[in-house]
């Protein structure tokens, strides 16, 4: 049977990501090549038909971060010895067989391997448990050989750090590339694979997604396993999954790791049928809030919300009804929340490590903004920790009254295109400021943190400075479904495939 036009683009150009149509890019070795033509699904599939070796992969990956990272530095350790040793005990058959992999270098756990936190203050870190999600990723066929930068704990917006340095953006080095995963979305950007790892605890897969111009989803509360040694992380506002050039990539590594864990408190509903059968799914005449408004009431650059309203225009083409609409939320009560339950999460991870180390929390091992958040977690109470957790629960339940009328919600991933290094970094001179400048640039996509919801940041627009910017959807508690089934026909309907960061644009 000939395929669809929709399953040709799906399975041709936006499996095979060409890279940005050929112009201006250096001739590179046929594998490292391969790296930058195909996703992550037709990588494995190449393998699986013995068009390339998995250690011809895994060389050319290798080669290519050694010839970017000096420029972009997204690498916090490097595992090459060990990658080569996974596919020399040889490979489980997996939908990821041979395929490249980069694990984020926060919370994610190999056994006897370094884990650094983005933090000077876990130097020598060297954890004695291996994360269950690793042992999934490895499960898959997926060749582990380096761990990525990220902002100390994770505290931050944009892959700024005193223990690793910059991550610099490869559409253009002088901006941020986000964060969290900003190590993560700067790999992928930079042509070394097509998919790496990250987290989100309150925007830190969709953050650096938008800023890199990248797919990425982050998943529902309890869809991806978070632990050993512990099942939730931030209150259950943290949770894992990837930033990937293809959609399909992001829905096939989410079949592949999801399901609850061992000891896990909760888990989230089961999926109908497969992530990747999703995006080939239509996903029918969708109900869209448009929401331009941030719960702050802090401004949005005029950029982005025009690439919003675009893609609300694009959406309505496609056949979905989009109005503007909000759920009603006490914004101060979600904001004192959020801050009482990471700062008092921060404080109890500092006073473990002191505890193991005899290290001293202080500005010679940890950033200023990191000491703040230390600082005020000593001072929350037991009930005011209760009474976070109660406002985000009411917060939730608002926002599932809200969804009820709605299949999704769009609204800007950040509110601006990415900002120049050195604005969100977390040792600045004015603190005050800084909290200030971080929750003006990501005044959208803590909601869906706080509320347990799935949401996703697609690479739909370009600023006039050609700095990629992210339209962010969310839906209903457990419907990553309705999100592929989107991700799956826009896509389609404006392929960001061949647009890729790797073209030397600039000096």
């Amino acid at each position: 049977m000939a395929m669809s036009r929709r399953e040709a683009m799906i399975g041709g150009a936006a499996a095979t990501a060409v890279a940005a149509s050929g112009a201006g890019i250096a001739a590179l070795p046929g594998q490292a090549q391969l790296l930058r033509d195909h996703d992550a699904l037709g990588l494995a599939e190449l393998v699986r038909k013995r068009k390339v070796s998995a250690n011809e992969l895994l060389d050319a990956a290798i080669a290519t971060a050694e010839e970017t990272n000096p420029r972009y530095n997204y690498l916090a350790l490097k595992l090459y010895e060990r990658g080569r040793a996974t596919i020399a005990k040889g490979l489980p058959d997996g939908p990821f067989t041979g395929v490249p992999w980069l694990l984020k270098d926060l919370n994610t756990h190999i056994a006897g391997e370094l884990t650094g936190q983005g933090s000077r203050f876990y130097k020598d870190f060297r954890p004695t448990v291996t994360s269950e999600l690793v042992r999934r990723h490895e499960r898959a066929g997926l060749v582990i050989f380096g761990k990525t930068t990220t902002p100390e704990f994770g505290l931050t917006a944009s892959t700024e750090s005193k223990a690793t340095g910059l991550t610099r953006n490869p559409w253009n080095p002088d901006h941020i590339a986000g964060g969290s995963s900003g190590g993560a979305a700067a790999a992928v950007a930079a042509g070394v694979l097509p998919a790496a790892h990250a987290t989100d605890g309150g925007g830190s897969i969709r953050i650096p997604a938008s800023c890199c111009g990248l797919f990425g989803l982050k998943p529902s509360r309890g869809r991806v396993p978070m632990g050993p040694p512990r099942t939730e992380g931030w209150g259950g506002m943290s949770t894992h999954h990837a930033v990937t050039v293809s959609v399909r990539d992001s829905a096939a590594l989410l079949d592949a790791t999801h399901g609850v864990e061992p000891g896990s408190r909760y888990g989230a509903p089961s999926p109908e049928r497969p992530y990747l059968e999703e995006v080939r799914r239509a996903p029918g005449r969708l109900r869209i809030a448009l929401n331009l408004t941030p719960m702050m009431g802090t401004a949005v650059d005029p950029e982005v919300a025009e690439a919003v309203r675009a893609a609300a225009k694009l959406c309505e083409s496609l056949g979905h009804h989009v109005e503007e609409a909000a759920p009603k939320l006490d914004a101060a009560a979600i904001g004192r929340a959020s801050f009482a339950i990471i700062s008092s999460s921060v404080a109890a991870d500092l006073q473990a490590r002191a505890a193991l180390t005899g290290i001293k929390p202080g500005p010679d091992v940890l950033e200023l903004a990191t000491l703040a958040y230390f600082d005020m977690g000593l001072k929350m109470t037991g009930v005011d920790y209760a009474r976070a957790n109660n406002d985000l629960q009411t917060a939730a339940i608002a926002v599932a009254e809200f969804m009820q009328g709605y299949d999704l919600l769009l609204s800007p991933t950040v509110a601006s295109p990415p900002p120049l290094l050195g604005v969100l970094g977390m040792s600045p001179a004015d603190i005050q400021s800084y909290f200030k400048a971080v929750s003006e640039f990501i005044p959208f996509s803590g909601l869906q943190n706080q509320t347990g919801q799935p949401s996703m940041s697609v690479p739909l627009a370009m600023s006039k400075t050609g700095l990629p910017i992210g339209i962010m959807f969310s839906a209903r508690y457990g419907d990553e479904a309705t999100l592929f089934r989107l991700a799956g026909q826009l896509e389609q309907a404006a392929p960001w495939a061949a647009r890729r960061a790797f073209a030397p644009r600039r000096g």
